[in-house]
């Protein structure tokens, strides 16, 4: 159960990274948002959208912290520091 857990908040952490990588680049730029990623990965911008997404993974982390999920939430944190990792080599 905890590994499951775990693997399940590492998901919802990503995927809450792509969605506000998804919302900032659909809302503040004049990209679509595949476009988007390669236009920004040309200029070396990439790192800076996937930092700016994963803004959106403070209210997973926050949320499973408040309904008492300790193993989500890590999950949550685990896919953040895999995220700043992935953003070193971009």
């Amino acid at each position: 159960m905890n590994k499951r857990d775990l693997l399940l908040g590492f998901l919802i952490g990503l995927a809450t990274t792509l969605l506000g990588s998804y919302i900032f680049i659909t809302f503040f730029t004049d990209f679509k948002f595949i476009a988007g990623i390669h236009i920004l990965k040309s200029q070396g911008s990439l790192g800076k959208i996937i930092t700016l997404g994963s803004i959106m993974t403070l209210i997973a982390f926050g949320l499973f912290l408040k309904l008492n999920k300790e193993m989500m939430a890590r999950g949550v944190l685990l896919a953040v520091i895999v995220l700043a990792i992935l953003t070193l080599f971009i």
